[in-house]
């Protein structure tokens, strides 16, 4: 018997599939005129486009979601999701990640979950996004290891992209440390597994009480678009930020801008200074995005600062360096 979604979850799932992840065109309307009236603008190619959005991005916005339109399309999403068995969560509804309010006009729509929704509710400090090279050294694959199993003992949950490299090398170093200790954010549907590799990495992670979520609808694979979407809700997700290892035109670059611009803490560990692939978390401590972090104590300091902070080390070796001159008042009192 197919599950029973209401007319608001209904209405989503087909937005979520026709306009693209991220744009906020979509936001500001439903914002302004709401769910049904932002569909049916798709739908009617002669209604006009409201002002709460500008009429040029507006008509754009229209055209490219219309082009995906089908028949029956509503009722394919919504039995793709009832055959799979997958969460739907909606903003305000049970198990919706608070968190994602802080995109505005560029939260999603929804999310299709399938795992364990506790990680998601639980507070914006619990979790920690770790992500980096596709194409990790070994260098990398070592750091990324010690910093999730270190934060998911703490613990802290780890969230990642489920790709290759850095981001499948933190998932698994936390599975290591016990349940509920890992969330993947796919930039496919679920039903999609991508990088398929790792396929049964991600039914790891559910089986052994993680998460796995996605503003894709099943049956849809990933595009650029979609992994550039994704950098969003990775960041927000979040307390913090880490790059581990990036090179400096890796994607993971975008996950830290976002955090960044959400006032999110960002951290990147620090490699060879000949190492290209660790060019790109240099450059985000060059230009003051990220802090250096180097262990799970400091990324832990980074989400919560502490109330008497510590003075600068090179104050501190100034002052282990300078003469004792009360020492040296008592010497000659003597």
């Amino acid at each position: 018997m197919m599950a029973t979604f209401s007319e608001d979850m209904l209405t989503r799932m087909e937005l979520a599939t026709l306009a693209e992840p991220g744009n906020p065109v979509t936001g500001q309307l439903v914002r302004a005129i709401g769910l049904a009236e932002t569909l049916a603008l798709i739908r009617d190619p002669g209604a006009a486009i409201p002002a709460a959005v500008d009429p040029l991005q507006g008509v754009r916005w229209r055209q490219a979601a219309a082009a995906r339109q089908r028949d029956a399309l509503r009722d394919q999403i919504a039995e793709l999701t009832d055959r799979h068995e997958f969460r739907v969560l909606t903003p305000g509804g049970a198990g919706w990640p608070v968190a994602l309010n802080d995109l505005g006009d560029r939260a999603p729509l929804l999310l299709w979950a399938r795992g364990n929704p506790e990680l998601l509710t639980a507070s914006v400090s619990s979790r920690v996004t770790i992500t980096g090279a596709r194409a990790a050294t070994a260098y990398g694959v070592h750091v990324t290891q010690e910093l999730a199993e270190d934060l998911a003992a703490l613990p802290r949950v780890i969230v990642s992209g489920g790709a290759y490299g850095i981001d499948a090398a933190a998932h698994r170093a936390a599975l290591t440390t016990g349940p509920a200790a890992t969330m993947v954010v796919s930039a496919s549907g679920l039903d999609r597994p991508y990088p398929p590799n790792n396929a049964e990495l991600f039914e790891r992670i559910v089986v052994q009480a993680g998460i796995q979520v996605s503003e894709t609808p099943p049956g849809q694979g990933p595009s650029r678009e979609r992994f550039v979407a994704r950098s969003r809700l990775l960041a927000a997700l979040s307390g913090a930020t880490i790059i581990t290892e990036a090179s400096a035109r890796s994607g993971s670059l975008l996950v830290a801008a976002r955090a960044f611009e959400l006032g999110r803490a960002v951290g990147a560990v620090p490699g060879p200074v000949t190492s290209a692939s660790s060019a790109g978390c240099h450059r985000l401590m060059r230009e003051g995005i990220a802090e250096t972090v180097t262990r799970a104590g400091e990324v832990a300091e980074l989400m919560d600062p502490s109330p008497f902070p510590l003075a600068p080390a090179y104050q501190q070796v100034a002052r282990r360096a300078a003469p004792d001159h009360s020492s040296a008042a008592r010497r000659l009192a003597l």
